[in-house]
């Protein structure tokens, strides 16, 4: 990889000169490769990927922008992306890493509640984007059951379908998405402000202490999509969750609806990373039809 290049816009971005010292790999995620340029004094946060991946890492920057334009929980601010040598790639503020704390906690809560908060009058938003590779569709519209029915599980449903995961998953996966409203008859979704990806490893602290959120998925919809996420694969306090409910505090319907909304993750597992996934998808969904029995 010429990194020059790449130090060649980050300076026409950044307006500041950037000479680079070291470029180190970093450990971490299953899509991108990551890598910390290091200058005299600046650090930045690489990603790369496929050149004809651009379009993700631009929709990346976007919802890192709108996430930012809140005020309410910080984000690395982006820079700059493009392509260079056959790659796609990402600029990104470099933070250091610190370690949580039960301050850090709440105040984490305490700040995506405030995000949350952030309404608009649609569900979706103004691009697509992607969930780990997959494409995401946000087409607007007012309607959030037909967002969640059409753009989310009847999607993923569709990519599984195309990948071999008929059967059961296909049969039960219908009848869910024809009776979804059963789940929301007392319940009326504001169209919230997401980071749309919300596990444990997308949320960290800084050197600082303070909470900061990445890789979004951005999108307007229902805040217990966000929540849900958070308990799919743990790593979230009991601080933060109480943080969160001081703020806002969440529909009694939220303890059934999460499944459904983790459904939506478990299903992109199973389209990107295979059939240990299958059992768990159907599994989910045989709950949500029995709840809705």
């Amino acid at each position: 990889m010429n990194w020059q290049l790449i130090a060649q816009q980050i300076e026409s971005a950044s307006g500041q000169r950037f000479k680079i010292q070291s470029a180190k790999a970093l450990a971490g995620g299953d899509i991108n490769a990551a890598y910390r340029l290091q200058g005299i004094d600046n650090n930045y946060f690489i990603k790369l990927n496929r050149a004809d991946l651009l379009a993700m890492f631009e929709a990346e920057s976007a919802g890192l922008d709108e996430l930012a334009s809140t005020q309410t929980i910080r984000v690395p601010k982006p820079v700059v992306c493009g392509q260079s040598e056959g790659h796609a790639f990402l600029v990104l503020e470099y933070l250091e890493l610190g370690h949580s704390s039960q301050a850090s906690d709440r105040l984490l809560g305490h700040q995506l509640a405030q995000l949350h908060q952030q309404l608009q009058p649609f569900f979706g938003w103004h691009r697509d984007n992607t969930i780990g590779s997959t494409p995401q569709r946000n087409y607007k519209t007012d309607d959030w059951l037909d967002f969640w029915r059409e753009q989310r599980l009847g999607f993923q449903l569709k990519l599984a379908a195309q990948q071999g995961y008929g059967g059961k998953l296909q049969s039960a996966g219908e009848r869910l998405c024809s009776d979804l409203g059963v789940l929301f008859a007392d319940y009326r979704p504001s169209p919230s402000l997401l980071h749309g990806d919300l596990w444990a490893g997308n949320a960290a602290v800084d050197s600082h202490g303070k909470p900061f959120i990445f890789d979004p998925a951005c999108y307007y919809g229902d805040r217990e999509a966000d929540l849900a996420m958070t308990e799919l694969f743990g790593g979230f306090s009991r601080d933060f969750y109480a943080a969160y409910q001081a703020v806002w505090p969440l529909d009694e319907g939220y303890a059934i609806r999460k499944t459904l909304y983790n459904l939506y993750h478990i299903l992109n597992h199973l389209n990107l990373f295979g059939g240990g996934y299958l059992r768990q998808a159907e599994n989910s969904i045989a709950m949500l039809l029995a709840e809705m029995s």
